[in-house]
């Protein structure tokens, strides 16, 4: 009596706990999003003119406003004044540095033409005979490539459940194997701990020799 008791109640939080954290996660996201109400005055948000609160309406009116902006700076006038505004944030001390760096890691991760997190690949970490998925994020570049002779990637490593924190590695390319599985499904495997397994499709020629210690 007692194992079919804990049987059933296994049963029922297997159910309902991904439906709490994937209520909970939309709720954090539509919570979020709503901010975007301040924005309007007080005459016009729901509260005043419906006499009550309308979850969702502030994040119907972002991406109203985040499709406006993309539509309005694909013309001539919209593509200067973008410039403009982005010349002059580039003379606010503080502000240009953080805008930059934002900026240049949005257009990276967002960008159509862009190859960051585009590819998961396999590696050894966090030492040889140990495996993890990565993902591809680009090359090195700058000054550290002076100093990497050969081919080498960047990749990152995402941490266990929270793939938003993780590590970031150069190696050499070889020391990798692409994997045939898309970014979905890899952080699915990696955000379950490796639970939930993609399908296997298996790339022909694509093993790893580990690498031989260094002689010094």
């Amino acid at each position: 009596m007692i194992a079919l008791m804990r049987k059933y109640f296994i049963t029922g939080l297997l159910v309902l706990v991904p439906l709490a954290i994937t209520l909970w996660v939309l709720n954090l996201i539509i919570g979020t999003l709503d901010q975007s109400l301040l924005l309007l005055p007080p005459s016009l948000r729901p509260e005043s003119l419906f006499g009550f609160n309308l979850p969702g309406i502030g994040t119907i009116l972002t991406l109203v406003i985040i499709f406006v902006t993309g539509l309005v700076t694909q013309n001539f006038i919209g593509t200067r004044l973008l410039n403009l505004w982005e010349w002059l944030l580039q003379r606010i001390p503080v502000v240009n540095s953080i805008y930059s760096s934002v900026k240049q890691v949005s257009d990276t991760l967002l960008s159509s033409s862009g190859n960051a997190f585009r590819k998961a690949v396999l590696i050894q970490y966090p030492r040889e005979g140990s495996w993890t998925i990565a993902f591809q994020t680009g090359v090195p570049g700058g000054d550290v490539k002076n100093h990497l002779m050969g081919d080498y990637i960047s990749v990152y490593v995402p941490t266990t459940p929270n793939p938003t924190s993780g590590f970031f590695l150069m190696l050499k390319r070889e020391d990798s194997i692409e994997l045939s599985m898309s970014v979905d499904e890899a952080l699915k495997y990696i955000v379950s701990m490796g639970v939930v397994a993609p399908g296997a499709n298996k790339k022909p020629d694509q093993t790893i020799t580990p690498a031989k210690p260094s002689e010094h």
